[in-house]
């Protein structure tokens, strides 16, 4: 197998890839499933590849890149600024650290008190699904999508109130720091949002410490193994990560699965006759249209991949997106939405490995309650006006989906 270095072959920030990525994915999964950007990093595409890469247990620890091309980029982009929380969070550690980390965080992150949440994560959808109903069409993001996860997350960690737009602006800047970007004005307000988001966090530990309460933030304060316990600077990128992550990875979800189902009025019709079928919908709709597209590790020793190896020292990008529809793996149906699908649940957007997302018993959850109970409710559900796409190349959604249900 021979590689692949071409721009016009993968180019994230041509216009309409974030609208639709997958017609490019399946052109670089079978042109060059093992592909050697002329920018500096790697691109894996296919299933098989990409499951083994998370499964690999290789470093993500992007300070351990050799110099090169990628490198002088985000020199060039970031300069000497220091981002994602100081490189302290579980998205940016290697055991031992991570194991240490990860082990603290899930005392607090069980899922027992996940289940816990179902009662109240239904009296939330309900809500939210009444003034649904009496405004008849309205935007499903805003509606539904943003502040169901929002709201969990928030009520979990025991956050104050805040002003929700602004908020929304921080952690959407935040996240497109796990993508590339080569624009050093939008790198400069992922580190203000970065510092900013970090700074709240800060200020609630502090606040919080002198008035605990039963909620995940007071655990993480109170975490503790035999006398470990998280340092402040530990528990800011903790706190920072499970808020974000804790709703922006979900409002996709909910956006992507509702608009697969809009797009497959047999699946949808499906789904209401048989509303059993939700927990696997679930499955199906995160491999259908992942929330999170791409992840990334950094190879310390050669790694072969197939007939290629690429070198100690390099960015490997695993799509989450493209694996998920890989024929090889699928079959021929890959890029159909199919809720009966029997082995959906054996999609990468949850990673794998160390980084096996912690919150993947929570976005199920919430999936789950947010599909069945909608599309319950509404005899008719249809989409009223164009879906706007929020522009990102990792944690890719709509922006806005106009529906209308009755």
């Amino acid at each position: 197998m021979t590689t692949t270095s071409s721009t016009a072959l993968f180019d994230p920030f041509a216009p309409g890839f974030t609208d639709d990525p997958y017609p490019t994915y399946a052109r670089v999964r079978s042109a060059a499933p093992v592909l050697e950007h002329e920018v500096g990093f790697w691109l894996l595409t296919r299933y098989e590849h990409v499951s083994e890469l998370l499964r690999s247990g290789i470093s993500v620890d992007e300070g351990r890149l050799a110099p090169g091309p990628f490198v002088d980029i985000q020199n060039l982009v970031y300069g000497d600024r220091r981002i994602r929380l100081g490189g302290l969070s579980l998205l940016d550690l290697d055991p031992p650290d991570h194991t240490r980390l990860r082990g603290l965080v899930s005392k607090a992150f069980t899922p027992r008190s996940i289940a816990a949440l179902e009662p109240h994560v239904v009296e939330l959808v309900d809500a939210a699904l009444d003034r649904i109903a009496a405004e008849g069409t309205v935007d499903l993001v805003e509606a539904l999508a943003f502040p169901l996860p929002f709201q969990v997350i928030s009520e979990m960690l025991g956050m104050p109130d805040t002003e929700h737009e602004t908020l929304r602006e921080r952690t959407g800047l935040l996240v497109r720091s796990l993508e590339p970007v080569i624009d050093p004005e939008v790198a400069a307000g992922i580190v203000r949002a970065d510092q900013e988001l970090s700074e709240m966090a800060r200020s609630v530990i502090s606040w919080k410490r002198s008035h605990p309460g039963d909620d995940l933030l007071t655990a993480l304060i109170e975490a503790e193994d035999n006398g470990d316990v998280l340092t402040d600077d530990e528990l800011v990128a903790q706190v920072v990560l499970l808020y974000v992550a804790g709703h922006e990875t979900t409002v996709n979800l909910i956006g992507n699965g509702v608009l697969g189902l809009l797009r497959a009025p047999d699946q949808l019709a499906l789904l209401r006759s048989q509303p059993e079928l939700a927990g696997n919908a679930v499955e199906e709709m995160l491999r259908h249209d992942s929330p999170v597209q791409m992840t990334r590790r950094v190879t310390l020793t050669p790694y072969r991949v197939g007939e290629v190896e690429i070198p100690a020292g390099a960015f490997v990008i695993g799509s989450l997106g493209a694996a998920n529809r890989d024929p090889a793996h699928w079959g021929d149906d890959a890029d159909e939405l199919r809720i009966e699908r029997p082995d959906a649940r054996q999609h990468l957007s949850f990673g794998a490995g160390h980084h096996h997302c912690l919150g993947a018993a929570l976005a199920r959850l919430e999936g789950r309650v947010a599909f069945s109970r909608l599309v319950q409710r509404f005899e008719t559900l249809e989409q009223a006006g164009d879906v706007e796409w929020n522009g990102r190349i990792n944690l890719r959604g709509p922006e806005r989906l106009p529906v209308r249900a009755a």
